[in-house]
């Protein structure tokens, strides 16, 4: 796409790098171009999508893509990322002193913004894939941002006993741990799966296993219980066949 429609794979880019601000924005009631006033940063974002795209030889692609260089901008990354979380809700706390529930959205979208608006990004590729929206298979970063935000809001209610910069420091610490091990290990598997593995069947229930188990039951029991086929009769010999069709043209002549 990028050589075939340079503006919608540029477009698609600022979209990446500043959805959290642009959904933020909307959340509170602000203009979504507002950030795109910062000059530099859009510069800065413009100069990193052509040399991406049109480096010769991939050059720069090839380098911000060799792993250990990799793994520093993860950790750079996660370090923004847990920064735009307790900016937006201290800022959604400015706006609405009592809305929580405003306050951890606003922090989400600004932890996870990017991939929460990539159905949106789809649509501008000419792709659509809803099997991808991030709401129903939250990725660890988008499912992290919902978790720190809650922890943000709490702390911001003065519902949990911790320093901002404490908080800030925790886990920041825990989401560059966490990310840089799964970038290296090539691993997808959330750190978080042992514990929802364990609370969300006793709070939601198990959804797999207790609808199979009775829908397999059900379908055993039904077929175990269906009425025996009454027995066929027996086929009638060829003589028996050639004498009635005898008897139906002998009926057809009258």
């Amino acid at each position: 796409m990028s050589r075939r429609s340079p503006f919608a794979s540029w477009l698609c880019a600022m979209l990446y790098c500043f959805g959290s601000y642009i959904l933020a924005d909307l959340l509170l009631g602000d203009s979504p171009i507002d950030y795109f006033s910062n000059n530099s940063s859009v510069l800065l974002a413009t100069a990193v999508w052509y040399l991406i795209f049109y480096c010769p030889m991939n050059l720069f692609y090839k380098c911000v893509s060799f792993l250990p260089v990799k793994l520093i901008f993860v950790a750079m990354k996660e370090v923004v990322r847990v920064r735009k979380i307790a900016v937006g809700v201290h800022h959604a706390h400015h706006h609405y002193h009592d809305g929580w529930l405003i306050m951890v959205a606003t922090g989400w979208v600004k932890g996870s913004g990017v991939a929460l608006m990539s159905n949106f990004e789809q649509l501008l590729r000419g792709v659509w894939k809803p099997e991808t929206n991030e709401i129903l298979h939250m990725s660890f970063p988008t499912k992290a941002s919902l978790y720190g935000a809650i922890f943000f809001t709490l702390q911001q209610t003065h519902w949990l006993p911790i320093s901002k910069a404490n908080l800030i420091f925790f886990f920041t610490m825990f989401m560059i741990v966490c990310k840089v091990f799964m970038t290296a290990t090539h691993s997808h598997a959330s750190p978080f799966a042992p514990v929802e593995d364990f609370i969300c069947p006793v709070l939601f229930g198990s959804v797999s296993g207790g609808h199979d188990n009775h829908h397999h039951d059900h379908r055993g029991g039904s077929h175990d219980a269906s009425p025996a086929l009454p027995p066929q009769p027996p086929a009638k010999s060829k003589e028996e066949l050639n004498e009635g069709t005898r008897k139906r043209k002998v009926k057809k002549a009258e």
